[in-house]
């Protein structure tokens, strides 16, 4: 597939931070502001470049060159409070995630966070 990496992506991040958002929500009963906090923590360049060094391995050949495409990707803005080379780790990681989306391989996506966030069993919309 010969999508954009950035369109990938901005579709990546999106689903990304709603694995986050599910896990958070199904796991603590607190209040929307604090459920925001606690995703920032997460879902943040920092992580997401934490994230995809620890499933780099675990990538088929086709996702990571769809990670390198995303990586490598021309991006015309800056991170904001990140290194550059989070920021392009994590543009990356968000380019496999939606990458796998616009393919229609759920069950993938989920392996994969559920294995790089240490958690199974979590319902992800599907």
């Amino acid at each position: 597939m010969l999508m954009n990496s950035l369109s990938l992506a901005y579709i990546g991040d999106a689903v990304h931070s709603l694995f986050v958002r599910e896990r958070l929500v199904v796991n603590h009963d607190t209040k929307a502001g604090e459920l925001h906090k606690m995703a920032s923590a997460t879902v943040n360049a920092h992580e997401q470049a934490v994230l995809a060094d620890k499933l780099w391995e675990q990538f088929t050949q086709e996702e990571q060159t769809v990670f390198l495409r995303g990586r490598n990707g021309k991006a015309h803005h800056k991170a904001k409070n990140q290194s550059g080379a989070d920021y392009r780790k994590a543009t990356g990681l968000e380019a496999v995630l939606g990458f796998l989306y616009i393919t229609g391989q759920h069950q993938r996506i989920v392996e994969l966070l559920e294995e790089g966030h240490g958690v199974h069993g979590v319902h992800f919309v599907q």
